[in-house]
């Protein structure tokens, strides 16, 4: 057996095949946008670390709010007890959500807090003897790699091993067209669809497919209608990644329940929130305990994970950081305008501080094309790490990211997709 002659040829990375993997690039310190290599390099994040970085790396006021808690209370058991950050940080963000929403419940990472929604959907119905089996999804949709998560996620490679043991969902097409609406409603009228879990206007790992709030408005429609609950995946599209504070917010009608993460601590520590209406919660409010929602993690509401939150909701709420936001959303129109003038790229797409575009080429598109790792690579040879979906090219930043540094992303991205590939 061959392994990586590193020190780090211990350790088993993700999404990666280790006897083809290159030695890992090892990071010794970031600041800001920039990743410094042990080897003296500088790496522009350009995808903000799998999406979760929205302030830049080490920011000193989250360290300082980290500091300041981690002296105080570390951690406790959160059954049975509770404390100031978390009660705190749910106040507050409570008035960033949807109106409808009332209960907030802690876990680790954007894939248990999918499973918990799952979780609460699934018994919302057991507990009141209602049998509603049914699942939809999005096709193409991804919602993390727990089993819950794996089920409502499009079957791809990524779970053929585990296929036999997920439970069935109905995938469909993004809502856009009146075909799409009606082939939701014949479903939804059946009586047998429990829940609905969507990822707002944006799939992410899907390959950055956007698609317009009116389609996703008519089925959420549908969905309350007929009594189906509403699971929006916001783990990704969160903390305005699409332009508002949450994606869901561009529609008239709200889900059920919400699912965050990644965003939620500016990118520094774990921690998920799954966020539901009274309607979910009164399901389980009970003086029978066969109906408590029997759901928990060793660090569930972790208390220095809820200071740094805290501080990164301070920062979000800053007039900089939404003038930032602004001009990061029309730097990327403004690049999108030029893209649409390559013969190289096609589908070019912008939502929020997201843009996205295909390579041309003449391999199979998705996730395995075969212009993707050389792709990976030419971007990390110039400094800037973007990590393409495929043949989908995009861009999701720190909202920290000078006009320097975005203008440098463009610039490589031009020479090795547009003149280059």
């Amino acid at each position: 057996m061959q392994k990586i002659a590193s020190k780090a040829h211990n350790i088993w990375h993700p999404f990666t095949q280790m006897k083809l993997a290159a030695e890992p690039i090892k990071i010794k310190s970031a600041k800001g946008t920039i990743l410094h290599t042990e080897d003296g390099r500088e790496i522009i994040d350009a995808i903000s670390s799998w999406w979760v970085t929205l302030h830049g790396h080490s920011h000193p006021y989250i360290a300082e709010k980290v500091k300041e808690q981690l002296l105080k209370l570390d951690h406790c058991i959160f059954a049975d007890f509770t404390h100031s950050p978390a009660e705190t940080l749910i106040e507050r963000l409570m008035a960033h959500l949807p109106s409808e929403m009332s209960k907030a419940f802690f876990s680790d990472n954007g894939s248990t807090a999918v499973e918990v929604a799952i979780k609460m959907a699934i018994q919302y119905w057991h507990n009141q003897g209602i049998k509603k089996p049914k699942f939809i999804a999005l096709q193409g949709a991804y919602h993390g790699d727990t089993f819950g998560a794996m089920s409502a996620a499009e079957r791809s490679p990524f779970s053929a091993a585990f296929d036999d043991y997920l439970f069935d969902v109905t995938h469909l097409s993004p809502p856009k067209s009146e075909t799409d609406i009606e082939e939701f409603k014949a479903l939804c009228e059946s009586g047998e669809v429990g829940a609905l879990i969507y990822e707002p206007l944006l799939q992410g790992a899907g390959g950055m497919v956007m698609y317009s709030s009116d389609g996703l408005n008519e089925w959420l429609k549908i969905a309350k209608a007929n009594k189906v609950i509403c699971i929006a995946d916001e783990v990704m599209t969160g903390f305005y990644r699409t332009g508002t504070f949450f994606a869901s917010l561009q529609m008239e009608t709200q889900p059920d329940i919400i699912c965050l993460s990644k965003g939620l601590t500016g990118g520094v520590l774990p921690m998920s929130l799954t966020v539901c209406n009274d309607k979910i919660y009164e399901a389980f409010w009970s003086d029978d305990k066969m109906k408590t929602f029997f759901h928990g993690h060793s660090f569930t509401g972790n208390p220095i994970g809820c200071a740094t939150a805290l501080a990164s909701l301070d920062i979000l709420e800053k007039e900089e950081t939404q003038v930032a936001i602004k001009r990061i959303i029309a730097s990327h129109s403004n690049f999108a305008e030029e893209l649409k003038q390559s013969s190289k790229v096609e589908n070019v797409r912008t939502l929020g501080t997201v843009i996205a575009f295909d390579v041309i080429n003449d391999g199979e598109a998705g996730y395995f094309n075969k212009n993707r790792d050389a792709l990976y690579k030419a971007f990390l040879d110039k400094g800037v790490l973007l990590r393409p979906l495929g043949n989908v090219v995009y861009i999701l930043a720190p909202y920290s990211i000078s006009d320097a540094e975005l203008k440098k992303v463009y610039g490589v991205i031009r020479e090795v997709v547009t003149e280059k590939m």
